[in-house]
Order: C-alpha cells, then structure tokens, then sequence
C-alpha cells in the first residue's frame, strides 16, 4: 500500500500520475461519486472520485459526513474548479463509521455558541481548523525566536506558595479530605498537616520564578500555564491560560520594549508566512461577522490588514502621564463617551482608554511607560519622582492591552519598602529577597498572554474560542 501523504502536501505538490494513499474525514459525497475529504492539514478538501458503478452499494451508503476513511488511488489533473488535482478512487476502507442522524455537527453554518458546548468535535470546522493551526504557528514562532536569540526555556511551577500578582486569586492546591480538613487549636486550616506543609496554590505567573533563573542565566523565559480563580465570565477572560514570560539580566525598560516589540513582529510575520491560507480564511469569515453590526462598530480595517498595520508601523511610545493628558483632552472623555471618565492622573487606564489610543488618536500600537506606582505590582522598578515606576504596557488595535511589563526592583531597600507598604510578608518572599542580597543587578521582563495574541492574530471575539478546552466559572467540561 501506498504511504499516506496529507492532502495540504498534496494539494501544494500539484504532481500527477501517482499512486497515493489519503485519510481524513468526509465532509460531503455528491452523486455517490464525489468525496470531500479533509485530514486537518488544511481547509482545503481533496476531490475524491467514486466509481461508484462497480463499489459495493453497502459501502457507499457508510460514506457519510463525519465517517473516517482510507482511500487509495491514482492522483489525477482535477477537471473541477478550486483544486488543481484529484484522486481517482482504487481502493476505499471505512476506518470509522458516522451516523449522521446522531453526530452532533451538520454539514452547515453551526454557531460558535453551539460549537463552544461541543468543545470536543469542534476542530472539526473550518473555522477551528484554521484557529488552532495559527494557534500552532504562534507557539512554535514563540519557541524559535527566543531560541535564536540564545534563550534559555525554564519550566517554572505550576504548584507554588507565591502569588506574584498579589492579587489573591489563586485557586488553592490541597490532599485534604475537605469532609474533615484538620484545624489547629485556633480553629484555623493546620496546613502543616498537607501535603506540602504549607499553604499553596496553583501559579498565577512565572515571573518570579523567572527572575531566579535570569540572575544566573541572563535571559530565560517560561511559557506555560497559568491560573486565575477570577469570578469574571467576559469574552476576555479564562481561568486557565497560557503565557509566555522571558526575564532579562541586565535590561532596563527601553531594552524590556524593544524585545516585546521585536516578538510580535516576528511571531505575526512568521503567522502571516506560513498561515496564509487559513488566515485568508479567518479574515473572510470576519468580514461576514461584521456585516451583521451596525455600521459605526465595524472594524475600519480587515483582519490581515490590521495585522499589517502592526508590522509596518514603529509603535508609538509615551508616558502615562503623556496618556492621560490625551485622554483628558480627547472628544470622547468631553462628551462623556467614555463608559470611564478619564478625571485626572492616577486614572487605572480601561480598554476603552487604551483602544482609543491605538485606534484613533495615534493610529498605530502603542508602548505606554511610566505608571503610578499605586496601581501597579510591588515589584516595578520605582523611578526617581517617587511617584510612578517603569511599568510597559503595549497596545493593539482592537484588544487594548496585549503585554504587560517592567523594569524589575533590584535596590533591597527600594523593594522592602514598597512590600511593606502594601503589607506582603517578606519572611514568605525570603528567596525572591535573596537576589537582591547577592549579586543584584538591574533587569526586566514582560508578560505576554498566549490566547490574547492568538486572539489578535485569528480576528476571533472571544478568548473561549482560541484554546482548545476553555476553563471558565462553572465550566470545566472535557
């Protein structure tokens, strides 16, 4: 038997005259002679042609949308439009059979509502096919260029007693038996009887971790799971969700965001180059979305447009406090617009905010720096105003912020002194302090979350449907 080749190798080969061997998945039978086949490579199917004269009629009645099946025969110049070759049908094997009576997706347009409660088939579609191959793309782009740039992969804990953010939303990791959770004489959980002896929890982020290993390392960068017990069901947020985190020895801020800069330009370019097909897809189904809103919420630009529009303009850079005097002045924010009015300085910046910087007073993306250090994290490098520290927020069209980053606080004093203000226990944070005890130096990192770029890169509206299985509240399934 022939070896099996995937239809999209097949497709680009445009060879003919050879014996070959496809498996995929029918998507339609016409006339009993012609078989839609896709395997997944591709959103383009592969013509299969039926002798339908001389094959078992059995046979052909288990040729249905959905069956799986294996097929052997000469590849042929295609008399149909779309495709330049077809298959001629010698040999067909039904692998799996379908009843199309029962298989929850039909051969039409199925709702991303619908598709989201049948997680489990929906890589199926045309439309799932080709977000999780850029989905792909983006990861492995994410991987070659750090490692061009001779950065090293730490794997960080998904199990730790930190929470980075401070935030305290962490979902709790414990072997209790929760019928019958020991307590001390106080009344309080005795974690000195779990597992780990202490309190702990699933990560919220890397970067501490992180920053451990760039002491040593110089630049690393994690790119793993991450958790956030959020009580929040928006098209923005997960549960469960991916980020990519490098830190930096010896970077200050500007070098922190000429790197951020420099990593979604390539892992955009690299999407656009080997993703053609697939985001021609997605930008098509775009435009069909938005033909159904009003006209004032249409995009100004189509979804390979916009991805353009990141790649050919430098992004701007200005301070917050550049921002918000925009902002202040902006016609929105004098006609009360704005679902937040932007009142004054020390305004915590919303999407809205952001998405009107990129959108229409700059119209390009956008690096912000130099934050209040009242709304930013303990550890953000403080500048010398004793006001604001050198926090990064980069902008993009359409979804505000995408990167988030600083200029880590390598002065001891500096850092103490912030943690107590805010009252983070030092005796918990004792190895964090410990970089700064020996051998300091000044250093960066940002944090990048994955399905917020696939989310950019693919046009889609809603984080749940750009990671395969999403995790949400009340929501856990498959």
């Amino acid at each position: 038997m022939s070896q099996r080749i995937k239809i999209k190798a097949l497709l680009q080969s445009g060879e003919t005259g050879t014996d070959v061997t496809v498996k995929g998945w029918v998507r339609a039978f016409r006339s009993n002679r012609f078989i839609a086949l896709d395997d997944g490579s591709t959103n383009s199917n592969l013509q299969i042609v039926v002798d339908f004269e001389n094959t078992d009629p059995a046979l052909l009645k288990r040729i249905t949308f959905g069956a799986a099946v294996s097929i052997t025969g000469k590849l042929a110049p295609s008399l149909g439009q779309g495709q330049s070759v077809e298959v001629i049908a010698s040999e067909i094997e039904i692998l799996g059979d379908c009843n199309p009576d029962e298989f929850p997706l039909q051969p039409k347009k199925q709702t991303l509502e619908f598709l989201r409660e049948n997680a489990h088939l929906r890589f199926r579609t045309n439309t799932f096919g080709a977000i999780f191959r850029v989905r792909n793309t983006l990861s492995f782009a994410v991987h070659q260029f750090f490692q061009e740039k001779g950065f090293v992969y730490l794997h960080t804990p998904v199990i730790t007693q930190s929470d980075a953010e401070g935030a305290g939303e962490a979902f709790h990791v414990t072997n209790f038996d929760l019928n019958n959770v020991p307590r001390t004489d106080t009344g309080e959980v005795d974690y000195k009887q779990d597992f780990f002896g202490k309190s702990t929890n699933l990560t919220v982020s890397g970067q501490l971790e992180g920053e451990l290993g760039a002491m040593a390392l110089s630049d690393i960068y994690t790119f793993g799971p991450t958790f956030r017990a959020e009580n929040s069901n928006t098209t923005r947020h997960l549960a469960e969700f991916w980020m990519i985190e490098p830190e930096m020895a010896f970077y200050d801020i500007h070098d922190n965001a000429n790197l951020a800069e420099e990593l979604l330009k390539y892992v955009i370019s690299y999407a656009l180059d080997k993703n053609k097909e697939d985001l021609e897809f997605l930008t098509q189904r775009l435009l069909e979305e938005e033909k159904q809103k009003p006209q004032n919420e249409r995009s100004e630009l189509s979804l390979l447009d916009k991805l353009q529009f990141c790649l050919n303009n430098d992004f701007e850079r200005l301070t917050y406090t550049e921002a918000i005097e925009i902002l202040r002045e902006s016609t929105p924010n004098k006609k009360k617009k704005f679902v937040y009015p932007v009142e004054g300085w020390g305004t915590d910046l919303q999407s809205e905010h952001e998405r009107y910087l990129v959108e229409k007073h700059f119209k390009k993306p956008v690096i912000l720096t130099d934050y209040p250090k009242e709304i930013k994290s303990f550890y953000m490098r403080q500048n010398e105003d004793g006001k604001t520290v050198a926090a990064m927020d980069i902008l993009f069209p359409g979804i505000g912020e995408i990167i988030g980053g600083s200029q880590r606080e390598e002065r001891l004093d500096k850092l103490t002194t912030r943690m107590d203000e805010l009252g983070i226990p030092k005796d918990e944070l004792w190895w964090y302090l410990d970089t700064r005890r020996f051998g300091s130096c000044p250093h960066a990192g940002f944090g990048l979350g994955f399905e917020r770029l696939v989310l950019f890169v693919t046009g889609m509206g809603n984080i749940r449907d750009v990671i395969p299985f999403p995790r949400f509240p009340k929501n856990a399934e498959f």
